[in-house]
């Protein structure tokens, strides 16, 4: 049976860094179909499903949160730089980017232009809301220099809305998120349910 993934993620979150590569592999593994769905998790998801803001959150999450990336990102030798350079970060354009590229050229060239991003910001120390940025993650890509142009269309403006009102629609709250046959997986830390889930 061929199972298709909607991958709710912010091109900005850690989680979503950690995870990408992972569920890349999973996903072809199992011959799914993805749809690459970037969300605005911070300006519509987390006023509507109680999150915070990083710098709002209490103290003591804040900390716990460094902990868990630490310990993550040697778990999976994923090279990240616990806070940096270029975070907090408006995601954006960044998110209408990748929007624009599976337009383009289809869900595989947006998984891979969705990992590059997220790597510019936690392990590159690059700025994604920067269009110099995200116009030399396009050229490392061999994807289309105009999509850049396209990322600020109308159409693209559309669907980014639309993602964001379908995770919220569907319970999403936090990314990464994959939902399956209607069931959210939220979480990197999920991928092992998300794979068996794929062999059923």
């Amino acid at each position: 049976m061929s199972h298709s993934v909607d991958y709710y993620f912010a091109p900005q979150s850690p989680w979503a860094y950690l995870g990408h590569q992972r569920f890349q592999r999973i996903a072809k593994q199992a011959g799914a179909t993805v749809r690459v769905m970037p969300i605005d998790l911070g300006g519509k998801v987390f006023p509507i499903s109680g999150g915070l803001p990083l710098g709002q959150r209490a103290p003591q999450r804040q900390a716990y949160r460094l902990t868990e990336l630490e310990r993550f990102s040697k778990w999976l030798g994923a090279p990240l730089n616990l806070k940096p350079t270029y975070f907090p970060v408006n995601g954006d354009d960044a998110a209408k980017l990748i929007i624009a590229v599976d337009m383009s050229a289809g869900a595989d060239a947006a998984m891979n232009i969705s990992g590059a991003v997220l790597s510019a910001v936690w392990s590159q120390q690059q700025n994604i809301a920067d269009e110099k940025t995200l116009a030399a993650l396009l050229k490392a890509h061999n994807l289309p220099a105009n999509c850049l142009e396209q990322a600020h269309s109308q159409a693209v403006q559309v669907r980014y809305e639309q993602y964001t009102q379908l995770a919220i629609d569907v319970g999403v709250f936090g990314a990464p998120s994959y939902v399956l046959n209607g069931e959210i997986f939220w979480g990197q830390d999920r991928l092992d349910f998300v794979e068996r889930a794929l062999k059923l």
